[in-house]
């Protein structure tokens, strides 16, 4: 369904809310799937994280802020790395990127997929080994793909053939044979939103297997003899939560392997099946243990190179939001609490669009609580709203919330850490929040909050 472009207000459900949302026993109760793993209701009521209470976050960072657990990500990166054994992990750097995230998955040994020159700055000022690092994008710059090649990154997704004529001609002129990989558009209908399903024939990425747009840039890398092809990649969406994409994805991929095989007498030693794994934002998602993930997707390559005669290729994946999105939640202070004449009760905070756009753009739903403290008063259904000068501005559509929920009242959102602090701006001219890092009892700024000033520093006059 596409979103409307007023906003996620004119998908409106009725006052008494989606079909899934059920009226808690007990308003306090944390639903652990929703949450980072180190976050629990203390015994002030108060939630901590890292074992640290929200409140002192909160008077120590201000509010809105993105409050990040670190053992919590440390946790899933070691869960998917564990997972797929022998394949490669790169974390999909376009969930959320910062120094302090690059220099956590150097330590714990994941490889990084960047997409813009200025991904690929922080990764590289993160510490990353440039060899772990592969680089997208469906419209590269002559000079971002010069600065892969000067600092040898390990693999380069080619998306169209002027990007192929580009990247030949810096070979050439640098005498250097960078690794490529080309991006096929395998034609698979992900079960997502029309907005984030990047695999199916209509859009901007990748060469189109159907038309014969991906065989025809295989036969041009080959022929130049100048680009290192080292496999195809597909990626077919985002929030996926049934394998059967997958498995549609990695036999066309491999049947245009064999047709490499065959007309060129070799076979690509490495092949890319993306990401887009989904996570919980609310309790109607359920989503799969990075163990059956591998289990699947391992089982499905080897059926299909077994039946195709073919080698089994290294294999690569791309998880952002599995390892970030639920490692996060964004820390908000309630304003004002109003009731519109008994149709609905607006909470509205301290953010908004400008910290999470998803609500606006997908039509996104998210979960929240009171965090600051526990309530005995009974649940009622409410829309947490931001500050800005939009309609559209809705943070969570309907969750419930204490009926005594007032002003100053501390409020989370879990499930923040992918695309929210990526993708905010400064709408309205609201300084971005911060993103706080907490483990063993200790807060940290990782990314420190935007001020006023930093707005006015752009503005020239």
């Amino acid at each position: 369904m596409r979103a409307h472009e007023a906003g996620a207000l004119h998908a409106d459900l009725g006052s008494n809310g989606p079909s899934w949302l059920r009226t808690p026993d007990d308003v306090n109760t944390l639903v652990p799937i929703l949450w980072p793993r180190t976050v629990t209701r203390g015994q002030s009521g108060a939630l901590t994280v890292g074992g640290v209470d929200v409140t002192q976050i909160a008077q120590q960072h201000g509010t809105p802020a993105y409050i990040f657990d670190e053992a919590d990500f440390r946790a899933r990166c070691k869960a998917f790395k564990e997972a797929f054994g022998g394949a490669e992990v790169y974390y999909a750097g376009k969930a959320f990127i910062a120094t302090a995230i690059v220099k956590i998955l150097v330590e714990e040994g994941l490889s990084l997929d960047v997409c813009t020159g200025g991904e690929l700055a922080v990764a590289l000022r993160g510490g990353m080994p440039p060899e772990r690092i592969g680089l997208h994008g469906n419209n590269k710059s002559v000079e971002e793909l010069a600065t892969a090649v000067e600092h040898n990154v390990g693999r380069i997704i080619v998306d169209s053939l002027d990007e192929i004529d580009r990247l030949t001609q810096i070979a050439i002129r640098t005498g250097k044979r960078p690794k490529v990989m080309v991006r096929v558009t395998v034609g698979v209908e992900a079960h997502t939103h029309e907005f984030i399903a990047t695999a199916h024939e209509d859009q901007k990425f990748g060469f189109s297997l159907a038309g014969g747009a991906a065989a025809e840039a295989i036969d041009k890398i080959l022929a130049d003899g100048v680009l290192d092809l080292r496999g195809l990649h597909s990626h077919i969406g985002s929030q996926i939560f049934d394998a059967s994409g997958f498995e549609v994805a990695a036999r066309r991929l491999l049947t245009l392997q064999a047709r490499v095989s065959e007309v060129h007498g070799r076979e690509l030693p490495e092949m890319d099946l993306g990401g887009g794994f989904g996570i919980a934002y609310t309790t109607q998602d359920e989503p799969a243990d990075p163990r059956d993930l591998a289990g699947d997707l391992l089982r499905i390559v080897k059926q299909e190179c077994a039946a195709l005669h073919l080698s089994v290729p290294h294999l690569s994946v791309e998880p952002g939001r599995a390892i970030v999105g639920p490692a996060m939640f964004t820390l908000y202070e309630v304003g004002t609490v109003k009731d519109v004449d008994g149709i609905r009760t607006y909470v509205s905070v301290d953010g908004g669009m400008s910290d999470n756009i998803r609500t606006a753009l997908y039509d996104a739903a998210y979960s929240a609580t009171v965090a600051g403290r526990a309530s005995s008063e009974p649940p009622i259904l409410a829309r947490v709203v931001g500050k800005h000068c939009e309609s559209g501005d809705i943070v969570v559509k309907d969750e419930f919330l204490p009926a005594d929920v007032k002003a100053g009242d501390l409020l989370a959102v879990p499930g923040t850490g992918a695309y929210c602090r990526s993708m905010a701006s400064n709408y309205n001219h609201v300084p971005r929040p911060p993103v706080v890092a907490v483990v063993d009892g200790e807060s940290r700024v990782i990314v420190r909050r935007e001020t006023v000033d930093d707005l006015l520093r752009l503005d020239v006059g």
